[in-house]
């Protein structure tokens, strides 16, 4: 892009902007407790943690843990799979930043520790229709899937309860360890999706969610408590583009 973003973060600030970030993954679906993130910031950016004492994000899901931020909420949004999901917690409806189309940044180091996951989605907020629920999702990276020489990733595009999009997913390999600072991009709009890291094509898709969609950024426990503690990733810089 040639001119600034219309969002952009590099967490330097002494707490997390509520300007730009809820601290919640999906608050409605749960209770403030288990959806609040563990974080803190210093000069590397945003530290996202798994920390021993955290609990489980949802008890039906368990075990599952997760720190998250996402740029906006609404009561609804992401209703990500087809049974038991029940709104317990009103959430105001908040688009911090919920573009439609455009462009986006996301400079991470992935996880290395034990069962963990660093995944960026934009999730379609859903505030003016359930159906817009679509997903264009930049990267799922497992730790296990970290080397030294290359990292595996998922990326794609998730239909979710859209019958205008399909899910097409696909793993992707780029040639370095995600641990270290990279940058992924996500390109969308009604010629399609691109997806991109550290300036290289890893997926080209013809869809495209045509309706604000939230961006999310979220550091995954998934099993059972193991290994050491706090577990985390870190969120460098993000830039985004309506």
């Amino acid at each position: 892009m040639n001119r600034e973003p219309d969002f952009a973060d590099d967490f330097r600030g002494p707490g997390l902007s509520p300007q730009r970030w809820v601290d919640h993954y999906l608050p409605h679906w749960t209770t403030p407790d288990r959806s609040r993130a563990r974080y803190d910031l210093d000069a590397g950016g945003l530290r996202l943690r798994i920390d021993a004492d955290q609990p489980d994000w949802r008890p039906e899901d368990a075990p599952l843990r997760v720190s998250n931020i996402q740029t906006g909420s609404h009561a609804g949004t992401h209703r990500h799979r087809p049974d038991g999901l029940e709104i317990r917690t009103a959430t105001a409806t908040e688009l911090l930043w919920a573009p439609s189309a455009g462009r986006v940044e996301v400079t991470v180091s992935a996880s290395l520790d034990e069962n963990c996951m660093l995944a960026a989605w934009l999730v379609g907020t859903e505030h003016l229709s359930a159906r817009d629920s679509g997903e264009i999702c930049l990267f799922e990276i497992d730790a296990s899937a970290v080397t030294a020489e290359a990292t595996v990733a998922r990326s794609g595009i998730k239909a979710h309860s859209d019958d205008r999009l399909t899910t097409d997913m696909a793993e992707v390999t780029v040639p370095f360890s995600a641990a270290a600072p990279h940058t992924w991009t996500a390109a969308w709009g009604p010629d399609g999706t691109v997806i991109g890291c550290e300036g290289r094509v890893v997926r080209k898709l013809p869809q495209a969610p045509g309706y604000p969609l939230f961006l999310l950024i979220d550091l995954f426990e998934i099993g059972p408590p193991s290994g050491s503690y706090p577990k985390t990733a870190r969120v460098h810089r993000v830039r985004g583009w309506s």
